[in-house]
């Protein structure tokens, strides 16, 4: 039986290492080409009216709690265990940090004639497409329309 040392079990088979660098060069080809040919973007939503639209203030409290509130200050929810809710607002500051943003200003929640729902965030350009995240994510915020 062959003796092997600690670092002939340690290295990555040769195969592998071969497979992930054709990997990243037909990655880069396939971005290049689509750049350069200016190609069309694909699976961006369709334009469309808007129905309706509401600005909010989403206030984190921690990793679970989320407040909403209208911009003059009315407390439409307060959610200690805010599920979803808590997760875009979470995805929401986060973005805002990256952008330098401390202040909390609204975001408007936007119900498109296509039935796609919205949560856009003016300060950094940030959008979450909440349609897109099932039926019982959508309804938490469609809700908001009629507090």
């Amino acid at each position: 039986m062959a003796h092997t040392t600690s670092s002939e079990k340690d290295m990555i088979p040769a195969g592998l290492l071969r497979g992930m660098a054709a990997l990243v060069i037909v990655t880069l080809a396939l971005v290049s080409y689509a750049s350069f040919t200016d190609r069309p973007l694909e699976g961006v939503p369709a334009a469309s009216t808007p129905l309706r639209e509401r600005l909010l203030i989403l206030e984190g409290h921690s990793a679970q709690a989320v407040t909403v509130k209208t911009p003059d200050g009315q407390v439409l929810v307060d959610l200690p265990h805010g599920g979803f809710v808590t997760v875009i607002q979470s995805g929401m500051q986060t973005e805002r940090r990256q952008h330098g943003i401390t202040e909390n200003t609204p975001v408007r929640l936007v119900e498109y004639a296509n039935h796609r729902l919205v949560l856009e965030d003016p300060a950094t350009g940030w959008s979450a497409e909440l349609y897109a995240f099932g039926s019982e994510n959508k309804a938490a915020f469609e809700r908001l329309f009629d507090q």
